[in-house]
């Protein structure tokens, strides 16, 4: 285990298993981590679309305005971030997400401040848990916070964590520079952002669709509870899901997913 520090000024919050994730409880590939109870199951999370700098066909994030929040997508958005949905309906996970993001945006901007303390912050606030996804919102932002990352995988190897990411080219370049990442931290490349080209045919990967025979069509299996990412090392797809942009293929998806015309 990391070694917690006797002062500590940064705080950090993991959730709770949400509906999705609490699904993984019952997953018998995973039990190992889960020992089959939904309180083992936690994830971490920052504000989505302000600390996902390589999103592109999904970035959206929720923005302040005078009379609440709302959901400003980006210039190539062809559907919508469900995580900046949930943001601008949310404040309760609005604050704990933005909190989350001031703190670790702060202390990676600090050139003062290396990857082991970030991982001690992280770890300072780490529950006890068996299994933990990297990012129901958000993204690596940048290389200190990923290796941040690294390190709390490799001094808990009796945990197991997962995600999915944009930012490939952190993955590249740790394994380039450092070496290869510990066994218990499974990463998926999700499709659709600016480091598309970095994905190879090894590389694990998800892929939103808009209908079960779009899957059927690219040879996909649709993960429908996380455990294709939890288990590592596949190429799946993620059904389309959320509020969408109104006119937008995406929308229609949706609504024909839901038996309307």
């Amino acid at each position: 285990m990391i070694k917690r520090t006797a002062r500590r000024l940064e705080r950090v919050e993991f959730s709770e298993a949400n509906q999705k994730l609490r699904k993984l409880a019952d997953v018998e590939a995973l039990r190992q981590w889960t020992r089959g109870k939904v309180s083992s199951i936690y994830s971490f999370d920052l504000l989505a679309g302000h600390s996902c700098p390589f999103a592109k066909d999904c970035r959206s994030r929720a923005v302040e305005t005078e009379t609440g929040r709302k959901v400003v997508d980006g210039r190539f958005t062809q559907f919508r971030c469900y995580a900046a949905s949930q943001e601008a309906r949310l404040s309760n996970v609005y604050n704990k997400r933005k909190r989350n993001w001031d703190t670790l945006r702060d202390l990676c901007r600090d050139r003062s401040i290396n990857a082991k303390y970030v991982a001690m912050v992280l770890a300072d606030s780490m529950p006890f848990a068996g299994l933990i996804r990297i990012h129901s919102s958000g993204d690596f932002f940048n290389f200190k916070y990923f290796k941040a990352w690294v390190i709390i995988a490799r001094q808990n190897p009796a945990m197991r964590f997962y995600c999915y990411t944009k930012a490939i080219r952190f993955v590249e370049r740790y394994e380039s520079e450092v070496g290869s990442l510990p066994d218990n931290l499974k990463i998926t490349a999700s499709r659709g952002g600016k480091d598309d080209h970095l994905i190879t045919p090894e590389t694990p990967e998800a892929v939103v669709v808009y209908s079960e025979a779009e899957a059927e069509a690219k040879g996909l299996e649709i993960d429908h509870d996380d455990s294709h990412a939890a288990t590592g090392g596949q190429k799946f797809a993620l059904l389309i899901h959320g509020t969408q942009p109104a006119g937008s293929d995406a929308q229609r998806a949706i609504v024909a997913l839901k038996g309307g015309k």
